[in-house]
């Protein structure tokens, strides 16, 4: 673990539960960064999606941290919350956590902010619907 004070929690119900399959493992064993990158993808694109009432486009990773390796049976749970809103795109904090052990250690292992664009049906960006 790092030395950096923790980032804010996001919101205790996963977007997402995924666990990692064997064809997910790099060379040193752990689950490959591109692997864990896509399922983040996905998570934040369901909240984005929800925001914007429709379509959304990944933009940006503005920020990216692997904190800990994921090991092949660690459930993987990706929690997320809205973190800045703009005229057209918002970003997405996305926190990673494994549960390990059978349940019995949970362990942040990846967090980031992603920001999404609305699209209209040119797929061009669109305002944001009114809070």
């Amino acid at each position: 673990m790092s030395d950096r004070p923790a980032a804010p929690a996001c919101p205790r119900d996963p977007i997402l539960r995924v666990v990692p399959r064997p064809a997910d493992i790099n060379a040193n064993g752990h689950i490959f960064g591109g692997w864990v990158l896509s399922q983040m993808d996905i998570a934040g694109g369901i909240v984005a999606g929800r925001v914007a009432q429709g379509p959304v486009a990944t933009v940006a990773i503005e920020t990216m941290e692997f904190i800990a390796p994921i090991l092949l049976r660690d459930i993987i749970s990706i929690y997320a919350h809205l973190e800045r809103r703009g005229r057209t795109s918002m970003a997405i904090r996305l926190e990673v956590v494994a549960t390990r052990d059978g349940g019995r250690t949970e362990e942040r292992v990846t967090e980031g902010v992603f920001t999404f664009v609305a699209l209209d049906e040119n797929h061009r960006p669109r305002p944001l619907p009114p809070i």
